[in-house]
């Protein structure tokens, strides 16, 4: 096999599933022995920690995208990458503008992780329509476009962004040895050791796609009838809100928000079940990472790929988003009647990193 040198680009490692589906995908595609560059606009973020040792790590300290459109320019024309995957819209655009001014030949896939008529409906700021003109202008000159869904490829065919049925769908690598390692290890909070009730996890940004609120109030519902807590790992812009949630509904003690934990792995594995209650997503890795670690989900039925995830129904209970009602009594079932182990992690197979970077490694080198 030629060694070919590999740039990934994404802004940081500040974020979740993208950020660190970067990070795993640049350690897959350096271990198949390619010169794998992570390229950030801000070497920032707890994924640092996380960066292999054969991936070589490229800030180009940049505050903005479009300060570090120079930068990047600069980069491409001292590598020369035989090829080079960009993910998140404003990165993408950057990179895209960054080839045509370099004048240098590679290959050039860019990636989108959510729908974004949903991700900018609450503002639909200048912002947005500024991003969609630039995107309608700039990636038609993608040599691919991939989504992580159905839906989000859609979504760029419906925006005129893309072709109709030129955008591909791809998988994110999830899956790693040291996910399985973590995932035996104990959890770093104290209501798990004893564990003296039900404990139910949700993991993501607090921000309005994760719908947290819906989440905290189906607790509080489910508590009427037995004894249980929620733990939510993450952070974001609406945790003074959904703290005052918390306390107007009287449940200090029993909702706790810890922010960014190192090994969030431990959680799923030791607890008695996942939620998801986003109002839409583009992947949903999280409910990969629940699959294998073999305990009961629960997931609004929202854009994205939940259904396709879940089985449509058999790897976890499906719910409407944004019904309390209804997800609170989808919890009761799981806990009162979980689905085997096993079969909950037959249904995480196939999102190993050796299998999905296969599918990178194919789209990235094409044609060279």
């Amino acid at each position: 096999m030629i060694k070919r040198r590999i740039a990934l680009f994404i802004p940081s490692l500040v974020g979740g599933g993208a950020e660190r589906a970067m990070v795993n995908l640049s350690r897959g595609l350096a271990d198949r022995g390619h010169a794998v560059d992570l390229v950030l606009l801000s070497a920032t973020g707890p994924f640092l920690s996380e960066v292999g040792p054969n991936v070589r790590l490229v800030d180009l300290q940049a505050r903005r995208a479009v300060s570090g459109l120079p930068a990047l320019v600069r980069y491409i024309r001292r590598e020369r990458p035989d090829s080079m995957l960009s993910r998140i819209h404003y990165a993408n655009v950057t990179a895209i503008v960054a080839r045509r001014i370099a004048r240098v030949r590679f290959r050039l896939l860019v990636l989108e992780d959510n729908t974004l008529t949903q991700f900018f409906q609450p503002t639909r700021t200048m912002k947005f329509r500024v991003l969609l003109r630039l995107m309608r202008w700039t990636y038609r000159w993608a040599d691919l476009v991939l989504a992580v869904s159905r839906e989000a490829a859609e979504d760029l065919e419906q925006n005129r962004i893309a072709p109709p049925q030129s955008v591909q769908v791809v998988d994110n690598p999830i899956l790693t040895p040291e996910v399985y390692k973590q995932m035996r290890e104990k959890p770093d909070h104290p209501w798990y050791h004893p564990k003296r009730q039900a404990i139910l996890i949700g993991v993501g940004s607090l921000t309005e796609q994760k719908d947290f609120f819906t989440l905290i109030r189906a607790i509080k519902r489910v508590r009427d009838n037995r004894d249980c807590r929620l733990i939510i790992l993450g952070e974001g812009c609406q945790r003074a809100e959904l703290e005052l949630l918390v306390k107007s509904l009287e449940l200090q003690g029993q909702v706790d928000m810890p922010g960014f934990v190192e090994n969030p792995h431990a959680y799923f594995a030791a607890s008695d079940a996942f939620v998801l209650s986003s109002r839409w997503e583009g992947f949903g890795m999280v409910l990969i990472e629940a699959l294998a670690a073999g305990i009961p989900i629960v997931s609004t039925d929202c854009p994205g790929r939940p259904f396709e995830l879940l089985g449509g129904g058999k790897y976890g209970r499906l719910v409407p988003v944004g019904d309390e009602s209804r997800m609170a009594d989808a919890i009761q079932d799981a806990l009162r009647d979980p689905i085997d182990k096993e079969a909950l992690r037959e249904g995480a197979r196939g999102y190993d990193l050796c299998s999905v970077t296969e599918q990178y490694h194919n789209l990235l080198l094409r044609d060279l």
